[in-house]
């Protein structure tokens, strides 16, 4: 991305964050002892870097936060009796496709670890999975083999011969 692109990228939203953008930036910070160790526990359990976890951590609490300033605003209007504005919030590029928009399923081994979309249980590098194949640009949904199996339903068990 040259310099002219990342100018009229900022210039859209100054409050968006390019995911794609290249890490330039580094950030220190002292924090405790105990904190450090987690972190370091953490990242080695997800089999990823602290960095990433760090990164992962920021981009998600500021959705979260976000997310918690506008339900709250809805339930507030909502309770005196006034509409709310459902259609103000900027999509979450940050999460993966909901399950229910899912068009169709595709087993594999996966090359990181992951987390299931349905249950959260871990899914270790190496695993099988179903990731989702959505209609839509952005993260795919993955899910554990048992929640895939209850999505798939009864019907799929055994392939239908077509005429």
């Amino acid at each position: 991305m040259n310099d002219r692109e990342r100018d009229r990228r900022a210039s859209d939203d100054p409050d968006a964050v390019d995911l794609d953008e290249r890490k330039e930036r580094v950030l220190h910070t002292r924090v405790p002892d105990s904190l450090d160790r987690h972190l370091k526990r953490r990242a080695r359990n997800l089999g990823m870097s602290v960095s990433t976890v760090v990164r992962n951590v920021l981009l998600t609490t500021f959705g979260l936060v976000e997310d918690i300033v506008h339900d709250s605003a809805d339930i507030a209007l909502a309770a005196t009796g006034h509409r709310t504005d459902a259609g103000r919030r900027r999509p979450d590029t940050h999460r993966a496709a909901d399950t229910a928009d899912v068009l169709a399923w595709q087993d594999a081994v996966l090359n990181r670890n992951a987390v299931c979309e349905e249950c959260n249980a871990i899914l270790p590098k190496g695993s099988h999975a179903g990731i989702g194949i959505a209609d839509a640009y952005g993260p795919r949904a993955v899910v554990c083999p048992p929640c895939l199996a209850r999505l798939a339903g009864p019907q799929s068990a055994a392939p239908k011969k077509v005429r």
